[in-house]
Parts: C-alpha cells; sequence; structure tokens
C-alpha cells in the first residue's frame, strides 16, 4: 500500500470526473457515454463540422485566475503558482513542422529569469527519487536553441516517479506529436491537479502532483474536435487510452477554463464529448530523445 499513499487524496475526485464525466466511442463509431453503473449509452449525436475560428491570438491560453503569474516565452506560456512552486499549467500551440528535430536536447536545468515569485532549484531534486519531468516536453521545443533552452526552465518542471516521467507520461507525449503531425496544427494545454496538503521535496518546498492532465484541441476543418487525460503521478501498464477523458472532466478537477475563447457553443460541443475513433492512435515512434 505504501506506494500507493499519495493517490487516495483525488480517489473520489478523479472517479467522479474522469469515469463517469467519460465519453468515448463504440465499435462501430457511435459516441457512448460510459454511466458510473459502466452500462454504455448511445449519446446525442453532435455536429462539429462547419465551426468557424474565431479571430483570436493565442488561442491555446486557459482563462487566467486572479494571482496566478503568467509568463510568455517563445515556445510556450505557463501559469505559476507560488503557493505549490509549480506551474499549474503550461499552454502552446503545436504545428507538424515544429515536430521536426533542429536542435539537441540540451539537459540544463536552470531557474525561469522572468520568474517573479516562487522559486525551484536542482537541489531540491537531488536524492529524493524524483525525475526533474517536463510539462512542455523538450521534444515539442526542439525547433530552434532558444525554445529548447526555454524548456528546461524550472518553471516548465515537476516531480514526477520515474515510472510515470519514462513510460505513460512519455508515451503520451509522442502520441500527441504524431497528432500534431497528423493533423498539422494543434492546441496543447499540460498541468497539475493542485490540491492543499499535497506532499513536497526539498528546501524550496516544490509540490509533487499526484495527477498531471493534458488537454488537446484540433481545430481545423473540417472536423474539430477535442480531447483530455488525467493520469496519476505513476507507472501504469494501462493503454493511454484508458485515461481519456473529456475536455469538461479536466475542468471539472482542475477548476481551470479551456479554450475560452471559442465561441460558447462550438465550446459546449468540443469539450463535452470525445469520440477515440477520430483520433489516430498507431505509428507512434519514439525518439530516445536523451536522458531525463
Amino acid at each position: 500500500m505504501k506506494k500507493y499513499w499519495f493517490v487516495l487524496p483525488l480517489f473520489v475526485l478523479f472517479c467522479w470526473a474522469a469515469i463517469t464525466q467519460k465519453e468515448t466511442s463504440s465499435s462501430d463509431n457511435q459516441n457512448v457515454n460510459i454511466n458510473n453503473d459502466d452500462i454504455w449509452n448511445i449519446s446525442t449525436a453532435v455536429q462539429t463540422d462547419n465551426l468557424h475560428p474565431p479571430s483570436v491570438v493565442h488561442f491555446e491560453l486557459p482563462k487566467p485566475r486572479p494571482n496566478d503569474q503568467i509568463i510568455k516565452h517563445t515556445g510556450y506560456t505557463l501559469s505559476y503558482n507560488s503557493t505549490y512552486n509549480i506551474a499549474n499549467w503550461v499552454a502552446y500551440e503545436l504545428t507538424a513542422a515544429e515536430t521536426k528535430p533542429v536542435v539537441q536536447r540540451n539537459n540544463q536545468f536552470i531557474p525561469d529569469p522572468l520568474l517573479n515569485t516562487g522559486k525551484a532549484s536542482n537541489e531540491d531534486y537531488k536524492g529524493t527519487g524524483y525525475d526533474r519531468g517536463h510539462l512542455a516536453p523538450a521534444a515539442d521545443m526542439c525547433y530552434s536553441y532558444q525554445t529548447m533552452v526555454e524548456s528546461f526552465y524550472l518553471t516548465n518542471i515537476t516531480p514526477q516517479a520515474p515510472s510515470f516521467n519514462r513510460d505513460i507520461w512519455e508515451k503520451l507525449e509522442e502520441q500527441v506529436r504524431q497528432w500534431a503531425i497528423d493533423d498539422k496544427d494543434i492546441y496543447v494545454v499540460t498541468g497539475t491537479v493542485l490540491t492543499v496538503g499535497l506532499p513536497t521535496i526539498g528546501h524550496d518546498r516544490i509540490t509533487i502532483p499526484t495527477y498531471f492532465y493534458k488537454v488537446i484541441l484540433d481545430y481545423r476543418q473540417p472536423d474539430p474536435k477535442g480531447i483530455g487525460f488525467i493520469i496519476p503521478n505513476q507507472g501504469s501498464q494501462e493503454s493511454i487510452k484508458h485515461f481519456a477523458v473529456t475536455i469538461d472532466s479536466v475542468e471539472k478537477v482542475t477548476g481551470t477554463d479551456f479554450f475560452y475563447q471559442l465561441p460558447e457553443d462550438q465550446q459546449r460541443i468540443i469539450e463535452s464529448t470525445i469520440d477515440l475513433s477520430k483520433w489516430n492512435w498507431t505509428n507512434v515512434q519514439f525518439r530516445n530523445y536523451g536522458p531525463k
């Protein structure tokens, strides 16, 4: 039981939001809802065609909340939480062209020069058994020297269990890059589920998240779509599909309003439904992109 102690604080909340709210597709490609009694019901048909994108700059950014420090870097924007000394989320647009490596991973973890409040250092991670895990992956920022350097800012780093960071989380990161290639252009938000009482590491008391999440929006015509994931900070033998949830489910767990700049009717449709058959789950290649 010892290695599962940190799962308990959010177990009930996660089950409610990530399972009772979960929607997927049946073998005949119909949208279905999975109720808490495990009965699959065909959901109301939704049409996502004819959705025309509004003129919005930084479409990927969640709605900011009071007291969060928003830091804009070249390749991503983050919301830093000085209470927990880690980021709430990082957000960026990822294109197919940006997935092609131009520079090598540098592994130089350094403080964020734009951080005004809170702090973290490499010393906080030494001897803890936790990886310095990326929110915006280095492999998503490999298209320029500047974006690679910024991906190793400690504001983009969180304590991750090695069995999580080097396996199920890496698989999800690779899958997201494949979707950027498949769909040409996607919007990605990656973040932490933060609650009072979580354990910390180091002199600077860096919070260890119990769960991490990603939400992805493909807003291209003719079939815009969205998907979310909530994954415990521990190893798993499950497929990443097992952790797929609606974007609405992630909003309920985190209190964050994603893609709020969408027109309301479009946001309601895209964030409340999920159809796994619309996403390509094949041809994922691991890059062996260097040590963690």
